[in-house]
């Protein structure tokens, strides 16, 4: 490397400042100038695509559009009072539900109703609105008949409503009357499609609780049959109808056991009070005389005789103050009175006895019924036992018979409901039969054309535009090449070119006093003080701008020297005139002195340094040492040193010497060198991270561009006039 160390400098740094300029990132006055180069491209490819709608108008048949228009709401109404709850409006919810109304209108089963219809399949004028001869019509089965309905999908456009419940069914056909016909048949069997479904839930429901229905029923008489069959078995008699309860209920009591166990209970209950009230009056009829008992003397034949022989003593005592002991009617009534006594006796024993046979009566009555209820407890017991399975089977009943009512109430509730609620879709527009064919449109067409004609030619011009990999204008350097632009050579012939750079007041000695100027400035010290100068192939003009340059700076009073690294193909010292038999490789051979091999110009602070004789190895001596070392001492006995190498592709020259100096001059000649080499040598370049200073294009020729890019580029160059003043040329 040099000795002033020159930090290595981001190729980019400056880059976009130089050649964006602070413009806007797409420069349309750029754009437009590639377009006013593509413009005949341009014409002839719209002028194709107009050429092309016209004759696709011309050519094609015309079709008819009838449109029908239905209303859709979120919930239906019922024409009974009792309301489906899944009938109720949805509005949170209308966008989901009105594409679900579009997608029904656009199925296959809604096409195939409206087919079934209308028998489109049958209708050959239907197939010949579509062009189809019957001949290239499948057979008359069912793929026939699916033709038709995919024709009539294909042709029917539904619009997606906004903000509104009107849906437009439009249908296009090349037939007016079919098409209308058709958009009200979809209307109206959108209107059926809607009540079917419906219906069809309904007769879901209705199909389903009849299936609940039935199988309750079974289980309800399974349930009942197993319950009379295990009283059957276990000998349970009930008295309780299970149909008849008054709960509805199948209890577990009310057998005939229980029932018999109650009535004995109550007798055996009646016959114990009747046993204690005959033992009272046993015990009260026999603690005392016979006749002091009240049971006794409340006999009817008791009291009577008591009353009677009463009487008779009455009448004995009364005979008996008025006659003797033996006086027959004292004898008579005494002996009366001796028999009513006796009858008194009998009487009042027979008393006693019946209150005893009473009373004997009441308790063997009381004992029967004792051991009856003792024997009911038992069974009843037993039967308890029983009566548990009883009772979960009875139970089991009940709820199966809950079942079945409910399920019968709900069965006849859907069969009275079935079916009876309004459409919630309703026909706005019926289609009209159209007057005029909604299509081809020429002024449509036209415009389709246009715009796709720009679409194309525009597309053309892109790629085109991106295929081109040529540097055409000074832009391309930092578009194509992100490269900071330093400066543009115009276009001259070799014969003139140096005429044209010894005359300081030429557009090319400016152009190049331009280069010198932005290389002044080209890194944060300034001017670098050693600068190699290379392209990506041969002819770029690269050592032209070696020679240009390094008279500018030696005319701007700068010591400069001009190293021929091209040791391949040497010209500079052919240019100068000067002998190239000592130079840079009999330097770097060691066969000469560095003092001997430069050669000092005619001009003040212009030396050169010959390639010298072609080496067997240019790669090796360029990449040594040797070669450090004879930079580093030219750069200290002059200001500049500009090296000129050779090309980059197919060579290892400038990459190697490119490590060696302190800044790279890219030289690329306008419309020749391709993009891909460029890309190619520059990244060989890159490779070896040196500071590429920027590009410079030569061979700029303005009045080529201006015929292209007139609006962009103007071509005059200032000059100077004869008399000394400044002027256009």
């Amino acid at each position: 490397m040099a000795s002033t160390p020159f930090p290595p400098q981001d190729p980019y740094s400056l880059g976009e400042e130089a050649y964006r300029g602070g413009e806007p990132f797409i420069d349309l006055g750029y754009v437009v100038a590639i377009i006013r180069r593509n413009l005949w491209l341009i014409g002839l490819i719209i002028g194709i695509c107009l050429a092309v709608a016209l004759a696709v108008t011309l050519l094609a048949r015309p079709l008819y559009t009838a449109t029908a228009t239905v209303q859709v709401s979120e919930a239906s109404q019922r024409v009974l009072d009792s309301q489906d709850p899944n009938t109720e409006a949805n509005t949170w919810d209308y966008d989901r539900f009105i594409n679900t109304e579009v997608d029904v209108l656009t199925s296959y089963a809604l096409a195939e109703m409206v087919e079934n219809a209308l028998n489109m399949s049958q209708n050959d004028r239907f197939f010949r609105a579509f062009g189809i001869r019957r001949a290239e019509v499948a057979g008359d089965g069912p793929q026939r008949q699916k033709d038709a309905v995919n024709l009539l999908r294909r042709n029917l456009d539904v619009s997606v409503p906004r903000d509104t419940r009107i849906i437009p069914l439009a249908f296009t056909s090349g037939d007016a009357g079919i098409s209308a016909q058709v958009a009200n048949s979809f209307a109206e069997q959108f209107i059926r499609a809607d009540l079917k479904r419906k219906f069809d839930s309904t007769a879901y429901a209705r199909d389903f609780v009849s299936g609940q229905l039935a199988e309750a029923k079974q289980r309800l008489e399974t349930s009942e049959r197993e319950l009379n069959a295990y009283a059957r078995s276990a000998g349970l008699i009930r008295l309780t109808d299970p149909i008849s309860d008054e709960n509805g209920k199948t209890g577990a009591g009310g057998s005939i056991t229980t029932a018999s166990l109650i009535q004995l209970n109550e007798a055996a209950n009646a016959a114990r009070a009747n046993r204690i009230v005959a033992e009272a009056r046993w015990k009260a009829a026999s603690a005392g005389p016979l006749l002091s008992s009240q049971a006794v003397l409340a006999d009817p034949t008791v009291s009577a005789l008591v009353r009677r022989k009463a009487e008779v003593e009455a009448q004995l005592a009364e005979e008996s103050s008025r006659r003797l002991d033996s006086h027959p009617d004292i004898v008579s009534r005494r002996t009366e009175l001796s028999q009513i006594q006796a009858d008194l006796n009998v009487s009042a024993n027979n008393v006693r006895r019946s209150i005893r046979s009473e009373y004997d009566a009441a308790k063997a009555a009381e004992g029967a019924l004792s051991a009856q209820v003792r024997d009911l407890k038992g069974a009843s017991l037993s039967e308890q036992d029983s009566s548990v399975q009883y009772a979960l089977l009875a139970r089991e009943a009940d709820t199966n018979r809950q079942l079945y009512d409910e399920f019968l109430q709900r069965y006849k509730q859907l069969n009275a409901q079935a079916g009876v609620s309004a459409s919630n879709i309703s026909v706005i527009d019926r289609a009209q039969v159209p007057a005029v064919p909604s299509s081809p449109s020429l002024f449509f067409n036209l415009g389709v054309g246009l715009l796709l004609g720009c679409a194309i030619a525009g597309g053309v011009v892109f790629l085109r535009a991106e295929m081109d990999d040529s540097i055409r204008v000074p832009e391309d350097i930092g578009d194509k090449l992100e490269l900071p632009l330093l400066g543009v050579i115009p276009l001259e012939t070799v014969e003139d070119f140096d005429l044209a750079l010894g005359n300081p007041k030429s557009p090319v000695s400016e152009a190049y006093y331009s280069l010198a100027g932005s290389l002044l400035y080209a890194t944060a010290k300034g001017l670098a003080p050693t600068i190699l100068i290379t392209s990506s192939q041969p002819s770029e003009g690269k050592s032209s701008t070696s020679r240009a340059l390094a008279s500018t700076f030696a005319r701007m009073g700068r010591r400069v020297v001009l190293v021929d690294a091209d040791v391949r193909c040497p010209t500079l010292h052919i240019k100068a005139g000067i002998d190239g038999e000592i130079g840079l490789t009999t330097v770097l051979t060691g066969q000469a002195a560095l003092s001997d091999a430069v050669i000092d110009c005619a001009a003040p602070g212009f030396a050169h340094l010959p390639a010298g004789p072609i080496p067997p190895s240019p790669t090796e001596l360029l990449g040594s040492a040797a070669m450090q070392d004879v930079i580093d001492r030219l750069a200290e006995q002059y200001d500049l040193v500009l090296i000129d190498s050779s090309p980059i592709l197919g060579l290892a020259d400038a990459p190697l010497l490119s490590v060696l100096v302190d800044g790279v001059l890219f030289v690329v000649e306008a419309g020749k060198a391709r993009r891909g080499a460029l890309k190619t040598s520059l990244r060989r370049l890159k490779a070896m991270r040196p500071n590429i200073l920027g590009g410079v294009l030569t061979k700029f020729d303005p009045v080529d561009v201006s015929n292209s890019y007139s609006s962009y580029y103007g071509y005059d160059y200032y000059t100077y006039n004869k008399a000394g003043g400044a002027g256009a040329g």
